[in-house]
């Protein structure tokens, strides 16, 4: 299932939500490697964007151990047929990239996008969602709880996954708190959503439903697909737990609207 559109209309522009798919937007097109070449017409070079990914995206053996990998654990995990595992504890080599900040990473994690069907998913999902968490909870609280979120799902992928050294990209995890925050806030807003299932319909889904199956679904992700599922797991189990702190501070809220009543 996609969402296409809520009808759940905010009282001031998302000024928020707009620059944080501006940022990533332009990251993929004109920072990171591979885009810019996709975006000239020319052929992208694979060693280049590896290079740009192994400095600049979180990478769980890197975050537990402190360090950046070294230069046999990027050759044993990305060479032959590879080792997602191939972190060392005693390692023999120097590292390969050893400028890198692996905390900072994880920040710089959430505006990178493996692709552009990737890229265009999860900025279709921040658009629905997050306008509405972001015109109800202020612009700053918004980016503190997006930026939470994604370390909150970066630890949790981190959590089942301590030894891998495969990067983690992307601004699933943030935008799965989101998405978490609008399950407790605003669950019977109906969700303008497109449902292939060897056919096509467009129906409206409340957004209980339409995100419920979407958490339940990230269970049943093929674990050799290369998507942190439990990335998506932690972030939205965090949004979850902010969207109850919101309303508990707030208590219940006279709304004329019965569908997008956040607070029944």
């Amino acid at each position: 299932m996609i969402p296409l559109k809520d009808e759940n209309p905010t009282k001031r522009t998302p000024i928020v939500t707009m620059v944080l798919i501006a940022i990533c937007v332009v990251v993929y097109f004109f920072v990171q490697q591979g885009a810019g070449e996709l975006l000239a017409g020319e052929p992208a070079d694979p060693g280049a964007n590896l290079e740009f990914t192994l400095k600049n995206a979180a990478i769980p053996c890197e975050v537990v151990q402190g360090r950046p990998l070294t230069r046999g654990e990027i050759v044993d995990t990305f060479t032959g047929s590879g080792n997602p595992a191939a972190c060392q504890a005693d390692p023999a080599t120097p590292a390969g990239f050893g400028g890198k900040s692996v905390y900072l990473a994880i920040i710089t994690s959430m505006f990178l996008h493996g692709g552009l069907l990737h890229l265009a998913g999860n900025m279709l999902y921040l658009w629905v969602f997050g306008n509405n968490i972001e015109d109800t909870q202020g612009k700053v609280p918004y980016v503190l709880f997006y930026l939470l979120s994604g370390l909150a799902a970066t630890v949790a992928h981190i959590a089942v996954q301590p030894d891998s050294t495969v990067p983690v990209v992307g601004a699933s995890g943030a935008i799965a708190g989101v998405m978490g925050a609008y399950l407790v806030l605003f669950p019977r807003v109906p969700i303008k959503t497109v449902i292939i299932f060897f056919f096509i319909l467009f129906r409206d889904v409340q957004a209980r439903w339409l995100l419920g199956i979407w958490f339940v679904s990230q269970f049943f992700i093929n674990p050799n697909a290369g998507v942190a599922w439990m990335a998506h797991v932690g972030g939205f189990l965090f949004g979850i737990l902010g969207g109850l702190v919101w309303r508990a501070r707030r208590g219940p809220q006279p709304v004329p609207n019965p569908y997008y009543a956040p607070y029944r």
